[in-house]
């Protein structure tokens, strides 16, 4: 190896030598040695150390000039019994392949013990036989501290059971595991480098603010919930994303410079709707169970009819409609007249507000016969009806045909049931910000059909008896 020492000076140079290009290759080498993170020092083919960096005297507390010179470690870097053994260690590397790993405790200057694991390899000369040796190494808690968080790196990219994604500072997949392949419809490789919109069809902009806001200002405090809509050849599916992020930083430089986002998500879809199908069956049972307390105030049973629907109504649809059967009721088998309907409440179609009665003056609503409201009479049986995926002007035109506020794009209409006969039916609408009427929300219309049909039956027994 060449016998300049790192010890912060050089050999005297005769005036003919050129002394510039070797004094710049020792400062050169000198910048590399003492930039290492790990701890190095090297020997030439007698066992003399000849560099020392500033790692090896943090872990060690020795300078380059006390280090750089002495002949292996005994009697200063490692106690006089342990010396044969370590040197012989150290020294074999010189003639093995490879590198050579291995675990030992050097002594410190002020008499301390430092476990370290060193990595091992001999230097060739420019005959190709070994020159001496160069060793590497680190406290044996920081190298396992590395490796346990390479370990970690590793399962969260292979078999971790949530997802894991890196998403780089342009918020673009730059790493992915297999589980968050899965979720996301697509295969690891397929992934990267894509944008986020083209994965996903809904929640692209909250997942895309929030790994913003990771970027600069750090981690949130608590995962966030994020429902999204994953493209699938079998189509949309939504789901919803426990979600958690950390903002990743390289530890190599003096300032923070962010890497990206490390985004782990686990599906909790089932768990979400499972909660919110129970928040909203309490709220509706609520609702019911007030409606049932003011309606059993009422002296009136029509009031008791649209104290039902306007309790109904709350946070269920936009508007609502009873009509009743012209002529009082209808059994199962009355089949041959054709249905008339007269109006008997409805919300405003405006502002806000109370039931307001109608069909004062008894004459029927214009229903084609193929109406919704038609069919539902004539099943004695709950009809869904849905504009579609029409334009707001076909939507306006559609809700018209069938006598409904402009702004319907959803309608329900329940059958009103008492004492084995239909009386009418109720209606209930939804605008255009609103999602289709499903099942569940069909077992909710007619339990409220059934109180308003109550109220309704008992009222035309009371208008028959005089009151």
């Amino acid at each position: 190896m060449s016998a300049s020492r790192h010890s912060g000076t050089t050999d005297e140079l005769g005036p003919d030598e050129p002394a510039q290009p070797e004094r710049e290759d020792a400062d050169l080498l000198a910048a590399l040695l003492d930039g290492m993170d790990a701890a190095l020092c090297a020997f030439d083919a007698d066992g003399v150390v000849t560099h020392w960096n500033r790692e090896a005297e943090r872990i060690l507390g020795w300078t380059a000039s006390e280090a750089v010179g002495r002949k292996g470690f005994a009697g200063w870097a490692v106690r006089s019994a342990d010396a044969g053994d370590i040197e012989g260690r150290l020294l074999s590397a010189m003639r093995a392949p490879g590198r050579q790993v291995h675990e030992f405790a050097l002594l410190t200057k002020d008499g301390g013990r430092v476990l370290v694991r060193t990595q091992s390899a001999s230097v060739r000369g420019a005959d190709g036989e070994p020159a001496g040796l160069y060793c590497a190494f680190s406290e044996v808690h920081a190298q396992i501290d590395l490796e346990r968080s390479i370990a970690l790196s590793e399962a969260l990219f292979e078999d971790a059971s949530w997802g894991v994604v890196l998403v780089d500072a342009d918020l673009r997949p730059a790493v992915v595991n297999a589980h968050a392949a899965r979720a996301l419809g697509t295969g690891r490789t397929a992934l990267l480098g894509r944008p986020l919109g083209d994965l996903l069809s809904q929640g692209v902009e909250e997942l895309e603010s929030a790994l913003t806001h990771v970027l600069a200002e750090g981690a949130p405090p608590a995962p966030a919930d994020i429902w999204v809509g994953v493209r699938t050849p079998e189509g949309e599916r939504r789901r919803c994303w426990s979600s958690g992020f950390l903002r990743l930083a390289s530890p190599l430089a003096e300032e923070p410079v962010p890497l990206g986002v490390g985004w782990l998500f686990q599906d909790v879809t089932e768990a979400r709707q499972s909660e919110q199908e129970a928040s909203l069956l309490r709220f509706r049972s609520n609702q019911l169970h007030r409606a049932a307390r003011a309606a059993a105030e009422c002296e009136d049973p029509a009031e008791a009819v649209t104290v039902h629907l306007d309790f109904a109504l709350a946070g269920f649809a936009d508007h609502a409609l009873i009509d009743r059967l012209a002529g009082g009721a209808a059994g199962d088998a009355d089949t041959a007249e054709p249905v008339r309907l007269v109006r008997v409440a409805a919300t405003p179609s405006g502002a806000p507000g109370p039931s307001l009665p109608g069909g004062v003056a008894g004459l029927p609503v214009r229903y084609d016969q193929g109406h919704p409201a038609v069919q539902c009479v004539e099943r004695s049986g709950s009809v869904r009806a849905s504009a579609g995926a029409m334009t707001a002007d076909r939507a306006h035109g559609w809700a018209r045909a069938r006598q409904w506020p402009e702004d319907t794009v959803h309608a329900l209409c329940a059958a009103l049931r008492s004492r084995g006969r239909t009386l009418g039916v109720v209606t209930f609408l939804r605008g255009p910000g609103r999602t289709p009427f499903e099942r569940p929300d069909v077992s909710h219309a007619e339990d409220v059909a059934l109180r308003i049909a109550a109220s309704l039956d008992l009222s035309a027994l009371t208008d028959t008896h005089g009151g």
